[in-house]
């Protein structure tokens, strides 16, 4: 029988690649090295709301380390919209006699164990978010292989944007923030780069197209997804909101792609990467931070340092409150985008 804790473990909101590079840091490090009994409970918040819980051995983590998605499921659950769903945790984890519980999500999950926290729950928090969005870590994994991934498809569509002498559109994740835009785009060369932190010119970004056919070259325009035109709005892809009060973007590219052919007279295309940027193997950067989240995550477990983030500063593994990780999004800093605006055009 073990002698240690029962730990149980979630992850929560969009997946990414790496979570499951954390789930399998915990326990073996839980398992092996502190002789804890390792609890996955699944589709996130839902999992502990509605006592779903399986265990998590050795053998069960043995292959996953390169494997996308996660292996527990998720959700956008949030348990302050559920009746007596706070009541529903505590007692799921007193009928599961969980000693503590490490969350593994973004903004919208973070927010959730913070709260839970200040209720009495012992919580250790995970950042996970693509976007690279969260002020108090110097990078999230999942980032590093959706850059990759946009930066290839970039590569890709210059090749046919020359050969059909065509305007791309290439969309992007990033809702409040255009880091994987930022990135992808000046690694894969793009002629333009627009994301959610400043309005763009659409007048502008047709300059620019047309300064780049002018010189026999085919424009490449990456965007988020949360961009916003001048004098516009957001591009909604669905009206409804989920379960944290957030609308489905997605359009946008579709959307300036129309306008730049009726301004310019160009031919032009959109391509919207969506969820290929979530799914697929982790990147060995995105391997490596999401096993050291995850044995660090086990390590303030075991030390009873509740109610704290393990967060990436420079490159130490380090804990901060967890009402850090939610106090504020990191937006790409107005200077990095003029950095980025000697290439454009």
């Amino acid at each position: 029988m073990a002698t240690g804790k029962r730990v149980g473990v979630l992850t929560g909101g969009g997946d990414c690649p790496g979570l499951n590079a954390v789930l399998r840091a915990i326990t073996r490090k839980g398992i092996e090295m502190y002789d804890h009994e390792i609890l996955g409970f699944r589709n996130g918040w839902q999992g502990p709301l509605q006592g779903v819980v399986t265990p998590l051995g050795l053998d069960d983590v043995e292959a996953v380390l390169n494997r996308g998605g996660t292996m527990l499921g998720s959700s956008r659950t949030n348990p302050y919209n559920e009746d007596d769903g706070v009541a529903g945790i505590k007692a799921t984890l007193a009928d599961n006699e969980v000693d503590a519980l490490i969350a593994i999500g973004g903004e919208d999950t973070l927010g959730v164990a913070e709260r839970l926290s200040g209720e009495g729950i012992p919580i250790v928090g995970v950042p996970k978010t693509i976007d690279n969005d969260l002020e108090a870590t110097d990078y999230t994994f999942g980032f590093d292989t959706a850059v990759h991934i946009a930066t290839e498809a970039i590569d890709r569509l210059r090749t046919t944007a020359e050969s059909h002498h065509r305007a791309l559109v290439v969309e992007v994740m990033g809702r409040h923030a255009g880091w994987i835009a930022l990135h992808s785009g000046l690694a894969g060369g793009a002629n333009v780069i627009l994301g959610p932190e400043q309005r763009f010119s659409v007048e502008q970004v047709c300059t620019w197209v047309q300064r780049r056919f002018e010189r026999q070259y085919a424009p490449i325009i990456v965007v988020a997804e949360g961009a916003v035109p001048e004098g516009g709005e957001e591009v909604l892809q669905a009206g409804e909101k989920d379960a944290f009060g957030h609308v489905r973007l997605g359009g946008v590219g579709t959307w300036l792609a129309e306008e730049i052919a009726q301004r310019t007279g160009q031919e032009s295309r959109a391509v919207v990467l969506g969820h290929t940027q979530r799914g697929g193997t982790p990147t060995a950067y995105d391997r490596v931070l999401a096993t050291r989240f995850g044995l660090h995550a086990i390590d303030a477990v075991h030390d009873g340092d509740f109610g704290t983030m393990v967060a990436l500063r420079g490159t130490e593994v380090v804990r901060v409150p967890l009402a850090d990780a939610t106090s504020a999004l990191k937006t790409v800093p107005l200077q990095r985008y003029t950095e980025a605006r000697a290439l454009f055009g």
